[in-house]
């Protein structure tokens, strides 16, 4: 993925995925329509594929291209109507901090335009949720925004940190750490919500596996669990060079979806490999960044005789 970033070059060469998009949110609500009616709507947009958090983070992801879609035409308007809809019905709280901090990142740090300090409030609300959620500090509106309040994720994070106790250089391995997640592991094979609503239930020849796609909700603390601080200090180096390598460029989008991402890896991970595509896009972007920057490419221009 961050070859094909490099390939790529430009975050521009990504937005065919604003097609596949609509007709993920066209799917979604054509589902939920027809096997639950709009009560299904009023509790929740669902797909059968995707989760309601990744539904909700595809949506986002697709406001940030039509957004940042220089020289498009009329039906950004009605694209970006359709993603901010599915975006409400999914009722996600992490994609709304990636949204708020994503879209604050690129006013910050956009090419031309800097201004670091717009990004503090993005700031202090993911560090006041994290507290709320932590010291459970009685800040309602955020911890609802980020939170749900039946999702039990400190129960998940003290299990992601008893189980890199038992392994805290290398980690118990890649895709191995569902089992020590004994919060969500005891609950065995669950598909999404939108299916268990439709009373379809995990095939016999996925059990065996559910414990793969098991996450700490908290993208450092489920790299502390399956690959240790050696593990867990690359992708922290790997994150950082490429939020530094973002801010140097300027590039609207690409600064949308890292520092985006990297506030709802808070309560989510939303760069675990495989997923659907929204994973992908993270690494993607980190090739990206790799392309010299303008203020560099500006440097080294010969000067005007």
């Amino acid at each position: 993925m961050v070859a094909a970033g490099v390939y790529l070059q430009r975050s521009a060469a990504l937005r065919p995925l604003l097609w596949g998009q609509l007709l993920i949110f066209a799917s979604a609500w054509a589902y939920t329509l027809n096997t639950q009616g709009w009560a299904g709507v009023q509790e929740r947009l669902g797909h059968p594929y995707y989760y309601v958090v990744s539904l909700g983070l595809v949506a986002v992801i697709a406001l940030w291209i039509t957004l940042y879609w220089k020289g498009g035409g009329w039906w950004r308007w009605p694209a970006g109507a359709a993603a901010l809809a599915t975006l409400l019905a999914a009722g996600s709280r992490g994609p709304i901090i990636a949204l708020i901090t994503g879209t604050l990142a690129a006013l910050a740090f956009q090419q031309g335009r800097r201004r670091p300090w717009v990004l503090l409030p993005a700031v202090a609300i993911v560090l006041t949720a994290t507290l709320s959620t932590r010291l459970d500090i009685p800040l309602q509106p955020v911890e609802r925004l980020l939170n749900d309040q039946t999702s039990g994720r400190e129960y998940v994070w003290r299990d992601a940190v008893q189980g890199w106790q038992t392994a805290p250089v290398g980690g118990v391995g890649p895709y191995q750490g569902g089992p020590y997640l004994t919060y969500l592991f005891k609950d065995g094979c669950q598909l999404t919500p939108t299916l268990q609503r439709n009373e379809i239930s995990c095939p016999d020849t996925l059990s065996r596996w559910s414990s793969v796609w098991l996450i700490a909700h908290n993208a450092w603390l489920h790299w502390l669990l399956e690959t240790g601080v050696i593990g867990t200090a690359g992708l922290l180096t790997v994150m950082g060079y490429g939020l530094w390598r973002a801010t140097r460029q300027g590039d609207p989008l690409t600064l949308a979806v890292l520092f985006g991402y990297t506030a709802m890896n808070v309560v989510d991970v939303v760069i675990a490999l495989p997923s659907q595509h929204f994973a992908e896009l993270w690494w993607v972007l980190i090739g990206v960044t790799l392309r010299p920057a303008p203020e560099r490419a500006d440097a080294t221009a010969q000067p005007r005789p």
